[in-house]
């Protein structure tokens, strides 16, 4: 007999983007891939900053910094490479990140009232509640709110 919740934990990536932490579903992370090259391409596409080519895909990068922090992503250290389903579809899709990852488990509670419709739920973990991301609500996100996503088009 197990006891009451085990049934509902479930592994997740912990993530940094600025300085907050995040959490994604262990199951769609893809990899975490150390900064490659990213190819810049004249594009009106909000949140998109380019796109990386990781084991023969092109894999678009989302910067999700503007919409989390407040403000465009400065330095990161790698590209975590998870899967964004929309509809009956999925594809590769990269967010820049600051930090390490880690991996952890536990259980999902609801979002915070009020909370934005990108954040799935909340993960207590070692006296901090940590945001869990719905990847495809963030870059829908950015799409519906250009204002939230006003950073540079293409960078150098």
């Amino acid at each position: 007999m197990s006891a009451p919740g085990i049934h509902a934990r479930k592994s997740w990536v912990l993530l940094h983007i600025g300085n907050r932490r995040f959490a994604l579903p262990a199951e769609s992370v893809m990899e975490l891939a150390p900064p490659v090259r990213l190819h810049n391409f004249p594009h009106t596409s909000t949140l998109i900053a380019g796109v990386i080519v990781r084991r023969g895909r092109i894999v678009p990068v989302y910067d999700v910094s503007p919409i989390l922090c407040g403000c465009e992503s400065s330095v990161h250290r790698f590209y975590l490479v998870a899967e964004r389903g929309f509809g009956n579809a999925s594809e590769a899709s990269a967010i820049p990140v600051n930090g390490e990852c880690e991996l952890a488990t536990s259980e999902m509670q609801p979002p915070q009232e009020n909370a934005p419709p990108y954040f799935a739920g909340v993960l207590a973990i070692e006296n901090e509640n940590i945001d869990v991301l719905d990847l495809q609500e963030l870059v829908s996100a950015g799409t519906d709110n250009p204002a939230a996503a006003n950073h540079e088009e293409a960078r150098l």
